[in-house]
């Protein structure tokens, strides 16, 4: 089983930028589809961003698209969450986790349930 950590976060102004990392343990990183989520406070787990295993495929919740880019890199075992022009909504623990996620209709899919310690992003002036 894969483990996973991120890291990155920090206390950044609204319009500013973060560049999370999470790390990933075990031989099986590049076989895996990526997806970032994120947990603000007092809400449910929300989908941010999905990536393909060799990185040409990547999807993006409407309210982060145009914002974010995520990223892989194979050979470090990493993957990546370029942050820029951070809203205060972006406020958010992130996590990392295994899979493919997408939304339909509103309706957004977490391929898994993240196991890792996160990273805090806040986002304040």
């Amino acid at each position: 089983e894969v483990e996973l950590v991120e890291s990155g976060g920090g206390l950044v102004q609204p319009g500013g930028s973060l560049r999370l990392a999470c790390v990933a343990s075990g031989s099986t990183f590049s076989t895996q589809s990526m997806t970032w989520v994120r947990r603000a406070p007092g809400k449910g787990l929300e989908w941010v961003s999905s990536i393909s295993t060799l990185g040409s495929a990547q999807n993006y919740a409407d309210s982060v698209k145009g914002r974010f880019t995520i990223s892989r890199d194979n050979a470090k075992n990493t993957l990546y969450l370029q942050l820029n022009n951070l809203k205060t909504e972006d406020t958010a623990m992130y996590y990392c986790t295994p899979g493919w996620g997408s939304c339909t209709g509103g309706a957004c899919t977490i391929p898994q349930t993240p196991r890792g310690p996160g990273t805090q992003v806040t986002v304040s002036s």
